[in-house]
């Protein structure tokens, strides 16, 4: 057996306390709530990380640091974060840290001479030097439009230097209601992939500059910046290389949010909001990098993660906003953790011996409350749950609001692991609530810019973490390409699929 499948062993066989139980240890919120802190002055944030209401306690996280050890964690960190080709299957680096400014001295060089060229250009649009732009369509798919969706969504809902809209989906009703919001006169165009080939993106590229030609802009092209790891083909294309905002190989789509894929927030919101944003990353990868075994806060998460996906065979993980400005961010982790995680075989291509990735969902605040927490409280699946929320209000409104939503998260997490009955006896078990169900909360002192680069770059490390602690590699994504490829099949023309796939091809009038 090997030293790693002992540790599995022994976890599995570890006993299982209600939450009940093991809160009467005295120590217990010492030992699994954690503040994390940054900066000086006003630049100054935190964030408190509570993982009290799971089911780990003192000997679990002692046997997950010996699983962390046997699985070579720390060496494995220090090759992410020195620029080694810690990406096995496709023989590259991942070097989205050094955009952060942690990373090998040549990258992170790197990353500030790119930053400085994107910061000139935003600089320039925002002075006027373009002309009068009050319209951003951006333009991406995966982490290309998720990342920087999100970030603006959460940074100008009280300022917005430019109004963006950014569009992922090939429908073109989503095109259609981008271009509706804009006016043309007005309107720059971002177009961010990685290879600048991806067909969505480009196709709606192209269907953005007819839109610019037909209502009289004279040279839509002009009007076009390129964010892409592929500078020529953006060049070809059209792009003049001076609105051309590279970012290197080695910074996958889902991890690229800090690099120029990262325009839009800096046009929306500014470069400074967009620098705020790279500190608070940087500060998490600083901790993630100095901090060893359970008091590494993205390490102790994975610690959660693995202990209710494989131990207690939790299938889903569920993560709540009590924010408004963070409505985006389960659609963000979907794609950072289950296209990361979800894989079944591990780096070296052997069958992994266990569950991987569960399925990440969620929702925002207490809309969630009136729409699923029925099934997490009274259901049949065992679902942890993260709750986030910030102290600071996001809004200007009576106090009264943000206390109630407040209090709405906090009550949350405590009536699941509390449980209870309702009705007047105690008998009625329609109104029973078994408990013991597990949750974790992050609060924030305020949801600004650096906190939310901190929350983003935690949850990238804590996506590593649990790769290592699997035997995976989290930056290939091979498992999106299967169906692509078929799709590029059914546009040629000529191949033959099952009978199902057939006829509904015909009953599309796509039949050859």
């Amino acid at each position: 057996m090997s030293s790693t499948a002992a540790i599995w062993e022994r976890l599995e066989n570890h006993p299982r306390p209600t939450l009940a139980e093991l809160f009467e240890d005295a120590s217990r919120l010492y030992l699994l709530s954690t503040r994390l802190e940054w900066g000086e002055g006003e630049a100054s944030g935190g964030i408190r990380f509570d993982w009290s209401k799971t089911h780990l306690d003192g000997e679990l996280l002692g046997m997950f640091e010996q699983l962390a050890e046997a699985s070579a964690f720390s060496a494995k960190r220090d090759a992410l974060l020195s620029g080694a080709k810690i990406n096995v299957t496709e023989g590259r680096a991942a070097e989205h840290t050094a955009q952060r400014g942690v990373g090998a001295e040549t990258s992170v060089e790197e990353a500030a001479a790119l930053h400085l060229r994107m910061k000139l250009l935003v600089e320039a649009i925002h002075d006027g030097a373009l002309g009068k732009v009050e319209h951003l369509i951006h333009i991406g798919i995966g982490g290309s439009a998720l990342g920087p969706a999100m970030a603006v969504d959460a940074l100008t809902r009280d300022l917005e230097l430019v109004d963006v809209h950014v569009v992922s989906n090939i429908d073109g009703l989503a095109l259609e209601q981008a271009f509706a919001a804009c006016n043309p006169a007005t309107t720059m165009v971002a177009v961010a992939s990685k290879t600048f080939t991806t067909i969505e993106t480009m196709t709606n590229a192209e269907s953005a500059l007819e839109w610019l030609r037909r209502n009289g802009v004279a040279d839509p092209a002009g009007r076009v910046v390129a964010l892409t790891a592929n500078p020529e083909a953006a060049v070809e294309w059209g792009v003049d290389e001076t609105r051309v905002l590279p970012f290197p190989e080695s910074v996958g789509g889902r991890y690229s949010l800090w690099s120029s894929i990262g325009f839009p927030v800096a046009i929306a919101a500014g470069w400074d909001e967009f620098e705020a944003m790279l500190a608070g990353g940087q500060a998490m990868d600083e901790h993630f990098r100095d901090a060893y075994g359970r008091a590494n806060l993205p390490l102790r998460a994975a610690f959660a993660d693995q202990y209710y996906a494989r131990i207690r065979g939790c299938q889903t993980r569920a993560c709540f906003a009590y924010d408004e400005r963070l409505a985006l961010l389960p659609d963000y982790l979907q794609q950072l953790e289950m296209e990361s995680n979800g894989k079944r075989v591990t780096a070296s291509g052997e069958p992994v011996d266990g569950p991987t990735a569960p399925v990440t969902w969620g929702g925002v605040g207490t809309d969630a409350q009136h729409a699923v927490f029925q099934l997490l409280h009274q259901g049949t699946h065992l679902i942890p749950v993260d709750f986030i929320a910030s102290i600071a209000p996001g809004d200007e409104l009576d106090p009264a609001h943000h206390r109630i939503l407040l209090t709405n998260c906090f009550a949350q997490g405590a009536a699941l692991m509390a449980g209870g009955n309702m009705s007047a006896d105690g008998q009625d078990p329609a109104r029973a609530f078994p408990g013991d169900r597990p949750s974790a909360t992050m609060l924030c002192d305020d949801l600004d810019a650096a906190t939310l680069g901190a929350l983003i770059a935690f949850h990238e490390h804590r996506t590593f973490a649990n790769a290592v602690l699997m035997g995976i590699n989290p930056f290939d994504q091979f498992g999106v390409e299967l169906g692509k490829k078929m799709a590029k099949d059914i546009e040629a023309g000529g191949a033959e699929f099952d009978a199902s796939t057939q006829a509904l091809l015909a009953a599309a009038g796509l039949a050859a």
